[in-house]
């Protein structure tokens, strides 16, 4: 099922992030993912997020599907070259996996294998592009392919919240005139600031997915507001975070911020998409108290 045509119907589409596990054995991920994330549209699955060695998103995206999930291939450069890019690219069709969110990634010097040699033979435009050639019948290379050729819905990122929004919306753009079929935003804790991105971005008419990171404490939003490009933490919602600490290692104020959030923000977007970090057990509450599942 791809995502797009549930855009098309005007459904809220609601995805959750994970992360694939440092070593060969998914079945917690996959246990949690039957535990706590039934209840969303698909399962979004890391590309090793900052540049941290972990299995790999499409094994771990087929174990999903095979387990009865709805699996979205995060693909991302920094790692294979085109021709590497292209091959994961078919062997997600072949396993069904037909949503896709294509990302440019992370330096390896940030990452826990620091000596790696980063790719980028390609960006996340030009991935984009070569998906849609892939979808006509020929690689990169002007090659035809085989048999009847793939079709995905192809996701690309987007920061709402980047102080530079003239330039994010010139990506968006570029992203757009490539092929990107929906946008996943980085993680929004200024429900304003967003609302005014949109205002502008709508001009596009490609659906945006809001997204969210459950903020576990105080200090973890004054990290990601410092030192993350395009996340913007209010001092409102830091002072929540201070405000009683039992109440936000249990949680609770994590899933109220991240409610509300999506409250202010669900009439300006087409689609929800939730970055747990871990606490994927608190994703049914959020939903429950925003109003998006009874």
């Amino acid at each position: 099922m791809r995502i797009s045509e549930l855009f098309k119907k005007g459904e809220m589409v609601i995805t959750a992030e994970v992360g694939p596990p440092k070593g060969c054995h998914p079945e917690h991920l996959i246990h949690e993912a039957d535990e706590f994330l039934k209840d969303v549209t698909a399962i979004n699955v890391t590309d090793s997020q900052s540049s941290k060695m972990r299995m790999g998103s499409l094994a771990t995206c087929k174990g999903l599907k095979d387990a009865g999930h709805e699996a979205i291939f995060q693909l991302t450069c920094r790692d294979r070259n085109r021709i590497a890019l292209q091959a994961d690219l078919l062997s997600a069709a072949y396993f069904g996996i037909e949503n896709l969110l294509l990302l440019t990634g992370d330096h390896p010097s940030v990452g826990d294998n620091p000596q790696a040699k980063p790719v980028f033979d390609l960006d996340s435009v030009s991935l984009l592009h070569a998906v849609g050639e892939l979808e006509k019948g020929v690689d990169l290379g002007g090659n035809e392919l085989e048999g009847a050729p793939p079709k995905f819905c192809k996701g690309a990122v987007v920061s709402a919240c980047s102080d530079s929004v003239d330039v994010q919306l010139a990506k968006m753009e570029q992203k757009v005139k490539a092929g990107a079929e929906y946008f996943q935003t980085q993680a929004v804790y200024d429900s304003e600031k967003f609302i005014k991105f949109m205002e502008r971005a709508k001009q596009f008419g490609v659906p945006v997915m809001l997204g969210l990171i459950i903020p576990k404490n105080a200090g973890m939003v004054n990290y990601m507001s410092k030192n993350v490009p395009g996340i913007s933490v209010p001092e409102a919602i830091v002072d929540e975070l201070k405000a009683d600490k039992e109440k936000t290692s249990s949680g609770a104020t994590g899933v109220e911020i991240t409610a509300r959030i999506i409250k202010e923000c669900k009439d300006y977007c087409q689609g929800i998409h939730i970055m747990a970090l871990g606490w994927e057990k608190f994703v049914p509450d959020v939903l429950k108290m925003a109003g998006l599942k009874a």
